[in-house]
């Protein structure tokens, strides 16, 4: 028996040191992989002295303090990286050449900036969140269409963001969630008592929790009459797990190319085509606390008096967990109205032999489980055979669809899914949209169609492939404009 346990403790060592080989191996072609990618610009390594931290919160207490510093911020970017950047045909589309195509200045108005929209007499306020590397760009359409309502609107430009790339290297979420506080505190102000609404996408969505999560704890801050959920980030796709490790990486000497997980041509005026591990680091820092402490929350029962929560989602989606969705928030909450809307694949695409990935597995669960204690509503084809769009609904603790709604709208004939970035754009969108605007003097990102060889383009071909616009927008903001509208709701505990 003894030589036996001998050899397998020999075994087990062995065994070890080859997995600690393996795993050495894997961390120095990941850094020989980073070190040889694409030159690092002067955007991806200044650092502009401007941003808003948490540390701040004592001296910039109101939007005004805040704006204010924002305004220093962008005037240190125009003397430290446009005054510096070259002008002229080769930098047509360097988002950061003055006069480019991609020079956001050039827009009325810079959707990097924060801002708001002020009816008279407005009925409700709407604080809006963006995501990581976004910028207010990313819900301007819905937040147009809430000014058209009469709602007040707050558009926030998230610290890190829509200056440089190099701002999402020291971001913490901490400073993200102070800014968050103070856009909610300026809107408690100016609404006197009447409700306030937080939409928040991605990113801006687990923000939008936090913020939730901590005036539901009983503190001083004014709370949120309802929420919607853009492709919210509750739960990450399981490769964020090494997102610590690779940003341990970036901080040794010599090595400060590992800090990017991707260096790309900065092209897009609204959102940053690079990312720094550093901000990976931090979203998954966020919804790894939102999972513990919604838990904890629910540990005695589920959650009631919680704000209305409408999330909206591609049951395909490369960066949030759709499921987690479901398991890590939706199902602790108690039954008071929360909403899951899913937009399913596209049906008809999949006689198509390229179609590999099918979400069904997740669909065919939230159908089938009557033990959900929130509304599913499907968007989803007619049937397979049909583009044709329809809404079908379960209400909460049932199985199988309760009511069936067709809607004015149809898969586009190139489209086979959503993603994570498409929902908040409407295809007619200037800028992500089907098609370019009359404008030709700007760029456009939207439903490109280039071809070529691999490796003419800097762009990878996946960026060229994800879709950008959501051909359901119309749908989308009419149910975000009725949630919004139901400012009092008899089925929840106040």
């Amino acid at each position: 028996m003894k030589p036996i346990l001998q050899s397998a403790k020999r075994l087990g060592l062995y065994l070890g040191i080859a997995f600690l080989g393996f795993l050495a191996g894997v961390q120095v072609l990941y850094i020989l992989w980073a070190m040889n990618g694409p030159p690092m610009q002067p955007w991806h390594e200044i650092e502009l002295d401007g941003e808003f931290t948490a540390d701040q919160a004592d001296q910039v207490r109101t939007l005004a303090d805040y704006m204010a510093l924002e305004a220093r911020l962008f005037a240190e970017l125009d003397e430290r990286v446009y005054a510096e950047t070259p002008r002229g045909p080769e930098q047509a589309l360097v988002r950061y050449s003055a006069g480019s195509a991609s020079d956001p200045r050039a827009r009325t108005p810079n959707w990097n900036h924060t801002y708001e929209i002020v009816p008279p007499d407005p009925r409700a306020g709407v604080l809006l969140l963006h995501g990581m590397s976004d910028g207010p760009y990313s819900l301007r359409g819905l937040g147009e269409a809430l000014g058209q309502a009469g709602y007040r609107v707050l558009g926030m430009r998230m610290p890190g963001h829509g200056a440089v790339p190099s701002g999402l290297l020291a971001v913490t979420w901490e400073d993200l969630a102070a800014a968050a506080r103070l856009g909610m505190a300026h809107l408690a102000s100016v609404m006197a008592g009447k409700p306030i609404h937080i939409i928040g996408y991605s990113m801006g969505a687990a923000l939008s929790l936090d913020y939730s999560l901590n005036a539901h704890a009983g503190t001083t801050l004014p709370r949120p009459d309802s929420l919607v959920l853009i492709s919210p980030a509750v739960g990450l796709a399981r490769v964020a797990d090494l997102t610590p490790w690779v940003a341990r990486l970036g901080r040794l000497p010599g090595l400060e190319r590992l800090a990017w997980t991707a260096i790309m041509p900065e092209f897009d005026p609204f959102r940053f085509n690079s990312f720094t591990a550093n901000a990976s680091l931090q979203v998954h820092r966020m919804t790894q606390d939102l999972t513990t402490r919604v838990r904890r929350l629910a540990a005695p029962g589920p959650v009631t008096g919680f704000p209305s929560t409408l999330v909206l989602l591609s049951a395909v989606d490369a960066t949030v967990s759709a499921q987690a969705v479901a398991d890590n928030l939706l199902r602790h909450l108690a039954p008071e109205g929360h909403e899951l809307v899913l937009y399913d694949i596209n049906r008809f695409a999949l006689d198509a032999p390229l179609v590999v990935a099918d979400a069904g597995d997740l669909t065919t669960r939230l159908l089938a489980d009557a033990t959900l204690p929130f509304t599913v509503t499907f968007v989803r084809n007619l049937n397979p055979e049909s583009r044709q769009v329809i809404a079908e609904s379960k209400p909460p603790f049932t199985a199988g669809f309760a009511t069936s709604t067709p809607l004015a709208a149809s898969w586009p004939d190139e489209v086979i899914a959503l993603s994570h970035i498409a929902l908040p754009f409407s295809p007619d969108d200037p800028l992500y949209g089907r098609h370019p605007p009359k404008d030709t003097h700007q760029v456009f990102l939207g439903q490109l169609a280039i071809r070529g060889e691999n490796g003419v383009l800097k762009l990878p071909g996946n960026w060229l492939l994800r879709q950008r616009h959501n051909p359901f927008f119309d749908y989308q903001q009419q149910r975000i404009l009725d949630w919004l509208g139901q400012d009092s709701r008899t089925t929840k505990a106040r």
